[in-house]
């Protein structure tokens, strides 16, 4: 196990979160192994499409840590991961995915990622729909052009764990 001096790097890069919507539910309605079905094509769909730019950090239970070192390329395959579930379903249940994204530097810790950037990452993602991906400035402003005409300002939001409000898009 990693000890607090082995976290000393960081890396630069956009974190993403993606989460099944309504998988508390689904789960109670439908049973464990339907459930484990949606999470697995989720990560089938997001291993296909990350690129080389991208890894998976981890799995959290119905979610996803995403990395990648480039932004526009993280755009394009979380546009392209909720485009895709959105054509899904596993037993007639449809795979509902939310996303939230931000850049920063995040801390390593062996093949995981830490600090207040995974932190806003998680927190943005939570305020995020069914189907939508929402992103922060901090992401808007590295990824420069690549999201010209498909981001909207929706204003300051508050995070929870985090003391100032923070610039939100939805990518439309």
């Amino acid at each position: 196990m990693p000890k607090v001096s082995d976290v000393t790097s960081t890396c630069t890069g956009a974190i993403a979160f993606t989460d099944l919507v309504g998988f508390t539910e689904l789960t109670a309605l439908h049973g464990d192994l339907l459930a484990l079905e949606l999470v697995e094509r989720q990560e089938q769909l997001a291993r296909a499409l990350l690129g080389a730019n991208g890894r998976i950090v981890k799995q959290l239970g119905d979610g996803l840590l995403l990395f990648f070192d480039e932004p526009g390329a993280a755009f394009a395959a979380c546009c392209a991961l909720h485009a895709r579930a959105a054509d899904e379903s596993v037993d007639g249940l449809p795979l509902w995915i939310r996303t939230g994204m931000h850049w920063g530097s995040p801390r390593v810790r062996g093949a995981d990622l830490i600090g207040h950037d995974v932190n806003v990452a998680s927190r943005i993602s939570d305020l995020a729909g069914q189907g939508e991906i929402l992103l922060t400035a901090a992401f808007v402003a590295a990824a420069g052009n690549h999201t010209d005409g498909q981001i909207e300002s929706i204003g300051p939001v508050f995070l929870r764990g985090v003391a100032d409000p923070v610039e939100a898009y939805r990518v439309c």
